[in-house]
């Protein structure tokens, strides 16, 4: 299955568009945004930048995008007012990256919008930012844009998607060795989490080398990623949430709605790192260095939905559609997504489940 071209957020503002399910990222990016806002203010002081290049990765289509942005102009608009520096505010060339199959045209009909919106509450004669926004689609793993035109590189719940299935889960007659699991899992022989481990590994060192080279001396890069909170795959976090999922696909198997061959040739290509693996990586590959690392949990409230279990099933559908949809079918989607969100909403009654999130700051070496 080729990911960078089947591989998308649901587009659109309908109920089952990511711009409408992505309330959860919200909320983890906000619990940070002291953070994001911090890094993005020592960017701006250290460099004293005319011209601010800025890069989110994985940008996907809701309306995330836009806010981010949104404050990191008035972040920056806010320092030198602050401050009184006595700099007119600099332009910020804003680059939106994901996959080609990205809706980025519901953001760009979004853009009008936007630039009335920056404009509130500002006078005729006051100097405000020139904000300049570009597409620029394709993988992250590899290079993207010409060296050292950034000053920082945000990412947010991007880095935890592999750029494909570790292929050392398949045996030489590529058949998938994980049957029964679409992730690690307690039925999972052991080369399955080798094979996660070393895809991650692969993919985040070209990741850093890649960014390294974009960067300015002086940038700084913000991810904010899934993850686990020790050397366990099977623990009683993200994990636990694909576990489920390949019990909603097992009940449809058991109803006859999927075959079982279906189910065990389909794997999904996430990675939940634990701490001491992202480090691993950074420090081998050599080219940036951690400035601050953190964890934190997420609390579980519904929000606008009527549980949690219907909250999870919604963000994992607004994510996963495309990939299920392709293998499966479209007919499986309802059925599938219901089971799941009555299973998440099962287990939390029963055990707690940790959704862990990890924020990592690295400075270009």
């Amino acid at each position: 299955m080729d990911v960078e071209k089947i591989f998308h957020m649901n587009g659109g503002v309908g109920n089952n568009s990511y711009s409408r399910n992505s309330s959860l990222q919200k909320k983890g990016s906000e619990k940070v945004k002291h953070i994001t806002l911090e890094i993005m203010e020592k960017v701006y002081l250290e460099t004293s930048p005319k011209s601010i290049g800025i890069a989110d990765l994985g940008c996907s289509c809701g309306p995330n995008t836009l806010s981010t942005i949104k404050e990191f102009v008035e972040t920056v608009e806010g320092i030198i007012s602050r401050k009184k520096l006595l700099r007119p505010p600099p332009e910020f060339r804003i680059y939106l990256n994901d996959l080609p199959t990205n809706d980025f045209n519901a953001i760009f009909q979004a853009l009008p919008e936007f630039y009335k919106e920056m404009k509130k509450g500002k006078s005729a004669n006051s100097s405000s930012s020139a904000v300049y926004i570009a597409a620029y689609p394709g993988t992250f793993y590899g290079r993207l844009f010409p060296d050292d035109c950034l000053h920082f590189i945000y990412a947010s719940y991007s880095l935890h998607w592999l750029s494909q299935v570790p292929p050392g889960i398949y045996d030489e007659k590529g058949r998938s060795t994980n049957k029964g699991s679409i992730y690690i899992s307690e039925i999972s022989p052991p080369q399955v989490a080798e094979a996660y481990l070393n895809q991650f590994q692969q993919d985040f060192s070209l990741f850093l080398r890649s960014r390294s080279e974009e960067l300015i001396n002086g940038g700084r890069m913000m991810m904010i990623l899934l993850g686990r909170e020790g050397p366990n795959h099977v623990d009683r976090g993200n994990s636990f949430f694909w576990k489920l999922l390949s019990r909603s696909f097992a009940t449809l198997v058991h109803k006859g709605i999927v075959e079982e061959e279906k189910l065990d040739s389909y794997d999904v290509h996430c990675y939940a790192p634990s701490k001491e693996e992202i480090e691993d990586v950074v420090r081998r590959e050599g080219c940036m260095k951690i400035e601050r690392l953190e964890m934190f949990e997420m609390e579980k409230d519904i929000g606008e939905f009527t549980s949690y279990g219907k909250r999870v099933a919604m963000t994992v559908r607004a994510i996963q559609e495309s990939m299920i949809s392709h293998h499966f079918g479209e007919a499986i989607l309802d059925d599938l997504f219901e089971i799941y969100g009555k299973l998440v909403d099962e287990e939390i009654a029963k055990q707690d489940i940790r959704a862990i999130t990890f924020v990592v700051v690295l400075a270009k070496l």
